[in-house]
């Protein structure tokens, strides 16, 4: 079963710091594209950072400045270093990865995969 499992969030004072992480894991052939994405209720889900395969990276314009995405090929995992929060990114927090997987002896075409989510509240 291939899965993203994310961690690292938690309650943070404004102008703090956390750093996310989510691990892909199971029986990957390639990962491509690794992003982190945000929702609070009653709003659409929305990209925060992507990083392509190559390490080309895209950011919100709301985080520029403020949040870097990084990613370990050799461990599947994609990092969001973020630094001086503010309470409008309190937000479920959700990493998302292109992938191709295994099935059988197969491999099948590049889909998308998402982590659960990981709570993050900016507040004092």
């Amino acid at each position: 079963q291939v899965q993203l499992v994310e961690s690292g969030g938690g309650l943070v004072q404004p102008g703090g710091s956390l750093r996310l992480s989510c691990a892909a894991s199971g029986r990957i052939f390639e990962i491509n594209a690794m992003g982190w994405y945000r929702q609070v209720p009653g709003k659409q889900r929305e990209l925060v950072a992507s990083i392509t395969g190559g390490g080309s990276t895209n950011y919100a314009d709301s985080v520029k400045g403020r949040f870097t995405i990084d990613r370990d090929r050799a461990k599947n995992m994609v990092y969001l270093q973020m630094n001086s929060l503010k309470p409008e990114d309190t937000a479920v927090y959700y990493c998302n990865a292109a992938m191709r997987v295994y099935r059988g002896d197969y491999v099948l075409r590049t889909n998308d995969y998402w982590g659960q989510g990981t709570q993050v509240t900016v507040s004092s």
